[in-house]
């Protein structure tokens, strides 16, 4: 099955209300090599930081230092990668019926497209691998833990090469 066939999407989500309102971490990767991201914290009078945009051949584009900037895309080998990343996982072997239920804390939310699946995930912040340890499925919640680590490295190695964040 080529490329063209196949949907792809990946969106996470990572948040909480509290003292400084509603702060969150998205970002989202669309078949056509749309990446959307967006930080929102209200700390020390922070403003949202939200980077989004629309296809080009080129892989990544622009370097803007407002909140809203022009086109951010990426090309067929980084959502190549991160469809490599993800099958590697096997998160999509996983459910997550066993995971802490979101709290005050906060929430995490996974959704991915993949190879005709289509699976999401929600679950509770987690602080360290001790909670993931602590959890009814460590072993399940472990793999969602390493997976997000590895997603919002790749992310923020993308907008870090050509935005100030």
């Amino acid at each position: 099955m080529s490329g063209e066939e196949e949907e792809f999407y990946v969106r996470y989500y990572v948040g909480h209300k509290g003292k400084f309102g509603h702060e969150f971490l998205e970002f989202e990767f669309r078949p056509d090599g749309l990446l959307r991201y967006a930080n929102n914290s209200r700390y020390k009078k922070a403003m949202m930081i939200r980077k989004e945009g629309a296809p080009t051949p080129i892989s990544i584009l622009s370097c803007f230092t407002h909140t809203f900037t022009p086109p951010v895309t990426v090309g067929q080998e980084v959502l190549d990668e991160l469809k490599r990343i993800i099958q590697l996982s096997e998160i999509t072997k996983e459910n997550d019926k066993s995971w802490p239920e979101p709290d005050a804390v906060g929430r995490q939310e996974l959704e991915i497209v993949i190879n005709n699946q289509h699976i999401s995930f929600v679950t509770a912040k987690i602080g360290s691998l001790v909670d993931v340890e602590e959890s009814k499925d460590p072993d399940g919640l472990k793999m969602f833990y390493f997976l997000i680590q590895d997603l919002r490295c790749l992310v923020f190695s993308l907008i870090g090469m050509h935005f100030k964040v």
